[in-house]
């Protein structure tokens, strides 16, 4: 996983919690013709296309699109680039598009999937499906979100998130105090000069990368069950969120890269179980409720404690 536990604080806070990424740090991640991410990005702009690409009418995202095709360039060319019949190729998937038709003999939903969107649409769904990040523009000078490609959402609808404010975006989230004061600085810092990122993270029952809220869930947490048998059905789900900026627009390009893991296999260092342990124990009411996590937190925690003691217990000798 491409996640930092150095993100997981206690207390814990809803926050901006920004830092600057090094010169050499990349922000996308190519897409394997076999990952997952590909598959269910795949899937929703096949079946539900209007879910994911989302934009204000009459914005215009050409600079901000270019801002990230040429990013994608210089990161990954041999994922993603601009060859000398001027056609922007995704070589990973084997498609490109011409005169904005795609064209190409990799898999043949990729194509189908890309024929059947708006001409418009074309060049961001093929940067969909080459990366693993899901795209959302930011524009600082109206504090608003005017164009979205997101596939792989957590719980929120990118066609009802489009167009609004950053504080109307963020108004549903418990505990959001921090996050909407700082709204404006926040837009301002991330569309100048520099590149920033920043961690999210939580505990759920659902395996599922995309999580619209329109799909459901098909069964939610256990009822019945010691904190073993929890903890074996949960996941650890994250996201690292980074910002391309283009700043002579005013705007940045926020990227979402959505990962999941059993949460036994993301929890096999102890020192990370106790910073997700201490960060669980410290969350609010309202947050808890906010993340389905109210009726399973003292299962989890056990669990998490036991995971968290099992270095101090084997260093002295104790072998339960």
């Amino acid at each position: 996983m491409s996640f930092d536990f150095a993100a997981v604080q206690t207390p814990f806070r809803m926050q901006p919690g920004l830092r600057r990424l090094a010169p050499d740090d990349r922000q996308l991640t190519p897409n394997r013709p076999d990952d997952r991410a590909l598959r269910e990005k795949l899937a929703v702009l096949s079946m539900h296309p209007a879910r994911a690409l989302c934009a204000d009418p009459g914005f215009d995202a050409g600079p901000a699109l270019q801002a990230l095709c040429v990013h994608a360039e210089a990161e990954h060319a041999a994922a993603f680039g601009r060859k000398a019949d001027a056609a922007w190729h995704a070589p990973m998937l084997g498609w490109a598009l011409q005169g904005g038709e795609p064209a190409g003999r990799g898999p043949a939903e990729i194509g189908a999937c890309l024929r059947a969107l708006p001409a418009g649409w074309r060049l961001p769904a093929l940067l969909s499906l080459a990366f693993a990040e899901d795209f959302a523009v930011i524009d600082a000078a109206s504090g608003c979100i005017p164009w979205l490609a997101v596939c792989l959402p957590s719980h929120w609808a990118p066609e009802d998130k489009v167009g609004r404010h950053f504080a109307e975006v963020h108004a549903p989230v418990a505990d959001n105090a921090l996050l909407v004061n700082a709204g404006a600085h926040l837009m301002r810092l991330v569309t100048g000069a520099e590149r920033w990122e920043r961690f999210v993270w939580t505990i759920t029952h659902s395996p599922n990368l995309r999580q619209h809220p329109s799909e459901g869930s098909a069964s939610g947490w256990p009822v019945t069950g010691d904190a073993d048998e929890l903890a074996a059905s949960a996941f650890f789900r994250t996201e690292r969120q980074t910002f391309i900026p283009v700043p002579s627009q005013q705007q940045a390009v926020f990227t979402i890269h959505v990962e999941m893991q059993p949460l036994v296999q993301a929890m096999a260092a102890p020192a990370h179980a106790r910073l997700v342990h201490d960060a669980l124990a410290s969350m609010s009411p309202s947050v808890l409720a906010y993340r389905g996590l109210t009726d399973v937190r003292g299962r989890l925690l056990a669990w998490l404690a036991q995971r968290a003691d099992s270095a101090a217990r084997v260093g002295t000798g104790d072998r339960r």
